[in-house]
């Protein structure tokens, strides 16, 4: 059976009411690659407000996490792990870094903002 992945790497950044977001996307054949890349985004991040994320692995989509990272409960990680699974992408990890630019932007907003950052 074959699948949808990402070739290796992505990354791309907007603004969105003052505050910067900045999506990095990475194919990942493990769950343990993908909890790598996402401790390595973190820790290039340590400054940022919050960083979200969420990865699916496997042939089948069998492996599906995902973090607000203290965002409103469900306005981050499931958006960004909506993105993937509506294109049917698997074996691919994606953060979403957020730097809080003083604009409150609602779960409406945060939901758009992280659906658009993980569209990378």
């Amino acid at each position: 059976m074959s699948y949808i992945t990402i070739r290796d790497f992505g990354e791309d950044e907007f603004i969105e009411k003052k505050s910067e977001f900045i999506g990095y996307a990475k194919r990942c054949e493990s769950e343990e690659e993908a909890k790598a890349f996402i401790a390595e985004i973190k820790n290039k991040h340590k400054q940022a407000t919050h960083n979200c994320w969420a990865y699916v692995i496997g042939e089948n989509m069998v492996v599906q996490r995902y973090s607000d990272d203290g965002e409103p409960q469900g306005t981050a990680g499931i958006p960004i792990l909506e993105v993937m699974k509506k294109s049917n992408v698997t074996d691919c990890a994606i953060v979403v870094t957020r730097y809080y630019g003083g604009i409150l932007l609602g779960a409406g907003g945060l939901t758009r903002t992280y659906t658009k950052g993980a569209s990378i």
